[in-house]
Formats: C-alpha cells, structure tokens, sequence
C-alpha cells in the first residue's frame, strides 16, 4: 500500500455501508482522514456500524440529514448503488463537494497494476477467468473490485509483486476521476440499468470512464461484434484490441471452431470448460489480456480447459448417473438464458426456468426453447413460460420451488441428458436474491448425490 497524505486531516462523509462503505472507511482512518459515516440502516440493527463506532469512526445511522452537509466535508465517498439524484449526493455537488466510489480510493493508494473489467453481460465471468490464466502462469492475480472483494480493502495489502483484476460497474465507474488501469476489458454493452442511469447514452458514458486516464502505452480489449465498440475505439488514447467471433481482428478471434490471438493458434473452442457463445467471448477477451501479459499458450488453454464457471453463472455441478447440472441462477432475465441455452445439445436438456412476474411475455424465448427434451416451470411467472413452452412444442410440467423442479428434473432424465437452471426471471417471488435460489439448487444436487 502507498503512503500517502491526500486525505490527512481532511473530513471525509461515507455514504452508505455494506462492504465497500466499511473497507472505505477503515481505509480513510489510516490515511489519518477524519471520518464520518452515514448509513440510513438504524444503528440497533447495524452492526457494520457499530464495529466502526467501536473503532473511533463517527456515525450517523437511520436516515439522511441532509443539514450534515453543513458540516465542512471536503470529500464524499458514496456507496456504488445510491444513485445521484439522493438528496445528499445532489446537496454535496451544489456545495462543490468531490463525490467518488471506495475504487478511486483503491487506485490512489495501490501498488500493485490494476486490469479493470466493465460491461453489461459476462464481466464477473471474464473477471475470474484473467485471474484463473494469470495465477496459473505464475502471475499473482488478486480479485477485487464488484466481484465480492472490495478493492480498497485488497489495495491495502496488494504489493508492485500483484495485479489487481477489478470488476467495475458502471455506479463504480461514475465515482472516478484519477483511476487508471494499464489493461481495461468492455466485454459488451446492452440497455441496462436505464432506471439509474436515465438513457442508454449516458450509461455508455459511465462505462467509458474506464479508460479516462489511460494512455498510449495503455490497451483497451472491445468486443468487435458491436458496432458502438468501434465508435468509442475513436475516442480513447489506449492502444485498442478486438475480440470477435465472426471475422480476424486485431486481437483474439474464432475462426473454424479455433481461438487465435492474432495468428497464434491457442486451442480449439469446444475445449474451454464452460459452455455457450458468450463463454467463447469471455474466453477471447481473457486470451487477450493473457498475452498483453506474457502468459505462455499452454497455461491459457490448461486454465480455459479446467475452468467451471463462477458460482451461479452456468456452473458445472458436476454428473449423477451420467446427468449433468448447470446452475445459472444469475439469468434473470431472457437474454442471458438464451446464451445460456446456445451451449447446449436442445434434446438432451431438461430446463428449470420461471420466478418473478415482471409483466413481460416471452415471446423472444420460444425460438430458444424449441427442441428441448422438458421444461420445469416455477414461480410467479409460470403461466406466461407455459404459455412459450406451449409455443414451442415443448413438454413441460410444474414445481412448486427449485427443490422440487431439481427432483422432477432428475427423475424425467436419463443417462446423457443435462438438467439447467437458468430461469430467465428475477427469484424475488420466492427467494431472497439468485444466490440464495442457485444454493437450493447446488443443496439438491449434493443431497442427490
């Protein structure tokens, strides 16, 4: 970690807790900053709070007084997630407060090289495929970022010896100004997050700042299958390499089922241990930044080959009586289901899909679905995936939870056959969040076992 004395003395508000708040603040108190923190959880409840009032840090939990702000701040750090138009936020800029996320403090003090991952769809996958190649080239490669590790809290103990593989979220992205990876990855962009964001536009912008303070000596890896990929390689200094899976790019490409980087054969496609499209994507823009490394061809495609996926992104569970399980309880909605399903043989594969109601038909599946041995349908939703499935020709029966699909699916397959969750839907009919929906699955296929 660098010493530094930016923030000595200074009186820093925290806005919000949860990790990256607590890493954040922790972090201002040895930087000899004079912390206060504001958490709108009440402080009975709070014990990330109390841990932090146990430490000598100030705070203000069960609401938002705006009149804080009275209080001579000269920074703001706010969590990702509380979007700029809180009254508090909004009252720090009118004051001409800086606000920033907790990974614009982690780049201040780290010493260790940052490659920053952003993008709409696959950036935790790509993210934990850099760090799977480079550990295994000998390289040591530190998860962090919005992956689960808040990045100023690896920043403190990372050293010049260790590269930090950051994902970033467009809320991170928002709060930076000086942060600079010597590697950024945009694995892809698609409308999201336009509640927050208010248009497609400027959540393409929030993404961009990825690459704000890079240079020439600096790489940026997009995915040449998009259109607006090639517009915004116009405007950034960073040296610009393409992933692409329909043509020879400058960077790693699919050709003939192979994956190169430039014309440097790496292994073929069907050999990364994950399936689907998007995983042959996630492969390549790895591929790349392996290289941009130094990573030798035969630990890459050992990696690519051994890898079984993130937890609840199309993981590999493993095979009872030659049934395999895939749990993508991460696809919540209808196109990472799609990607999902291209990595599969249709006949072979028992589907478990459904959750929450959000007023959408699913239409846009049916294509997807047609050829698939059954479908188990769950949750609120289940009548409009009946209704596609029915569209499809497609068998189906129904299941009162993911437990009871698992068993229905199990006792329909035979030897061969792959049974997937991947439900298309948000789990807040019934579950707490897709984690807790994809352990029930993971739960039902150990006790199966």
């Amino acid at each position: 970690m660098k010493t530094i004395n930016t923030f000595e003395n200074k009186k820093v508000l925290v806005l919000g807790l949860a990790k990256s708040g607590q890493a954040a603040a922790q972090l201002l108190a040895k930087l000899g900053a004079i912390v206060t923190v504001n958490d709108g959880k009440p402080f009975e409840e709070n014990p990330t709070a109390q841990a932090l009032l146990a430490e000598g840090i100030k705070v203000i939990c069960g609401s938002h007084p705006v009149e804080l702000l009275d209080e001579d701040f000269e920074l703001m750090v706010k969590n990702p997630g509380i979007p700029y138009n809180n009254v508090m936020i909004k009252k720090a800029i009118e004051k001409g407060i800086p606000v920033i996320t907790e990974v614009e403090l982690a780049y201040l003090i780290s010493e260790s090289p940052i490659i920053g991952i952003t993008g709409s769809n696959g950036k935790t996958t790509v993210t934990t495929m850099i760090s799977t190649v480079l550990n295994a080239g000998g390289q040591s490669a530190l998860l962090a970022g919005n992956i689960g590790f808040p990045a100023s809290q690896v920043a403190q103990t990372s050293t010049q010896n260790d590269t930090l593989v950051m994902e970033l979220s467009s809320f991170q992205l928002m709060g930076v100004s000086q942060f600079h990876p010597h590697i950024a990855v945009i694995t892809n962009l698609m409308p999201t997050h336009i509640d927050y964001h208010g248009s497609f536009e400027e959540y393409v912008k929030a993404k961009w700042h990825i690459q704000d303070k890079m240079t020439e000596t600096d790489y940026i890896v997009l995915n040449a299958g998009q259109t607006i990929s090639h517009q915004l390689a116009e405007k950034t200094k960073a040296q610009v390499l393409y992933f692409s899976l329909n043509e020879k790019v400058n960077g790693a490409y699919l050709y003939d089922g192979k994956l190169f980087y430039q014309d440097d054969y790496i292994m073929d496609a069907n050999q990364i241990g994950v399936p689907g499209s998007h995983n042959i994507e996630n492969a390549l823009a790895t591929i790349i930044v392996a290289k941009l490394r130094g990573i030798e061809n035969s630990y890459i495609k050992e990696a690519l080959m051994t890898f079984s996926g993130v937890k609840h992104r199309l993981q590999s569970l493993g095979q009872i009586e030659g049934v395999s399980f895939y749990n993508d309880s991460k696809s919540t909605n209808i196109l990472a289901t799609q990607k999902a399903l291209s990595g599969f043989n249709s006949k072979n594969l028992i589907l478990i899909a459904g959750g929450l109601d959000r007023g959408n038909e699913f239409d846009e599946l049916v294509d997807d679905i047609k050829g698939i041995k059954l479908m188990v349908i769950i949750g609120q939703s289940a009548p409009k995936m009946i209704k596609a499935a029915e569209k499809a020709q497609v068998n189906w029966i129904e299941a009162e939870d993911v437990k009871a699909a698992t068993l229905k699916a199990y006792q329909q397959a035979q030897e061969g056959d792959t049974i997937l969750l991947s439900p298309a839907n948000a789990s807040w009919d019934m579950y707490k969040n897709f984690e807790v929906r994809g352990d029930e699955f993971i739960e039902t296929f150990e006790n199966l076992k």
